[in-house]
């Protein structure tokens, strides 16, 4: 399945935040590739103690949505936090991508 998610930006990064009911911190995986980000993440069904299941008809979801980063974007600082099955995910811009003032002296 493909989550759904909301991309917002500002003048120091991305933030980006995905959808993933019923996917514990364990069963999700985020890793970058060149410049592209894979996010993954399975629901697993507790099946309870010494019980096996032998017939189910409830399919359980697989999240898998990649994402190509930008150049700007500094993909080894990115932050990750996983709550009430939303990731949210901080990508800063590198440091030559940002804004700055530049001041003006007199003379």
């Amino acid at each position: 399945m493909t989550p759904r998610v909301d991309v917002s930006e500002d003048d120091t990064g991305i933030t980006l935040l995905a959808d993933l009911p019923g996917v514990a911190r364990e069963q999700l995986e985020l890793r970058v590739e060149g410049d592209t980000l894979h996010i993954e993440g399975a629901v697993d069904a507790a099946t309870p103690g010494g019980m096996e299941a032998v017939y189910a008809e409830v399919r359980l979801p697989r999240y898998r949505r990649a994402f190509t980063l930008s150049r700007e974007l500094d993909a080894s600082r990115i932050e990750a936090q996983l709550r009430d099955g939303v990731l949210n995910l901080r990508i800063p811009k590198q440091a030559h991508a940002q804004p700055r003032r530049i001041e003006v002296s007199a003379g």
